[in-house]
């Protein structure tokens, strides 16, 4: 059996069991281009490291792809289309795990006010659509291939509510917008529908030419935008902030705004845990990253809590 047919059939496999796998289709159909068009069996630990090691240095990608491939030919070893796996067991050493960045206000104030600059008339995407997206990512806390899945009909202003389809775990969920964001959405609302066709299966988010916005057209020009708006890691890690810290940081924020106000975490977590479209409290988790902000209030509650009278 051919490398790539076994390939289809494994991702065929998994997508049956209920998973997306897209990224791991992505790194399969990679490794078959690296390979080449070779028979399952001939492919070598050699051709592996190689496809494993890359030529960029060695990041946690490594072991996206390692889980992949070993993914790849234990099901070939279940079904006794091979007789030993090429993977290789030992692990190099691999960097800290990637620390979120945690926008503060005055840094989103910049990249809004960086839009135009970041999208003049050569670039496809215009600067008011950057710019609501951008609001949306951080006040709704959407991955971006959920906000860029949204259509005119996923979006009830009225109800102040959006319907995300098709997320990470193959489930659509509600997602409700406070009263800033409504507003902001309604203004970009009557600027799009100006421009750009409206009917409810159109994208919400769109280029130029109404074609669907992508995931590395707006990940190229965020990057463009933080350059313009100086917005920069003085921390030493070898990432840059991301798009994707956006959503990092409206749940950290929204979490600091909670120890303001004394809400009842222990009530109001599993719910942001339910909002981020995560199905258990251990990956909420990763997005509470322990900012300053954040210690400061949870210092001061603990220490308003210290000093309560206690009634024996």
């Amino acid at each position: 059996m051919k490398l790539s047919d076994f390939a289809h059939e494994y991702v065929a496999f998994k997508r049956a069991l209920g998973m997306r796998f897209d990224t791991e289709a992505e790194m399969l159909a990679s490794f078959c281009r690296h390979v080449g068009d070779v028979a399952l069996v001939e492919v070598t630990v050699g051709q592996v490291r190689s496809y494993l090691d890359g030529r960029l240095p060695v990041s946690s990608y490594w072991e996206r792809k390692h889980t992949a491939l070993d993914g790849l030919f234990r099901f070939a070893l279940q079904r006794d289309y091979v007789k030993f796996s090429p993977v290789p067991y030992r692990h190099p050493q691999l960097p800290p795990p990637l620390i979120p960045y945690i926008y503060s206000q005055e840094e989103l104030k910049r990249l809004l006010d960086a839009t135009p600059a970041a999208c003049g008339p050569q670039v496809p995407m215009e600067a008011f659509v950057f710019r609501a997206l951008i609001l949306l990512l951080y006040a709704a806390c959407l991955r971006l291939g959920e906000a860029l899945r949204l259509t005119i009909n996923d979006v009830d202003l009225g109800q102040k509510i959006l319907c995300v389809r098709e997320t990470k775990f193959y489930k659509t969920r509600m997602v409700p917008i406070g009263g800033d964001l409504s507003l902001a959405l309604n203004r970009y609302v009557r600027q799009r529908n100006r421009v750009h066709a409206h009917d409810p299966e159109s994208p919400f988010f769109c280029f130029r030419d109404d074609r669907p916005l992508s995931q590395s057209a707006v990940r190229n020009r965020f990057r463009r935008l933080r350059v313009l708006a100086h917005v920069v890691r003085d921390d030493g890690a070898h990432y840059q902030p991301r798009i994707h810290d956006l959503r990092h940081s409206g749940t950290v924020h929204r979490l600091v705004v909670w120890y303001r106000n004394g809400s009842d975490l222990q009530r109001f977590l599993p719910q942001l845990a339910t909002y981020l479209g995560h199905i258990n409290l251990a990956a909420t988790q990763r997005y509470l990253t322990m900012t300053p902000e954040l210690l400061r209030e949870a210092s001061l509650r603990f220490e308003r809590y210290a000093k309560e009278p206690r009634h024996e």
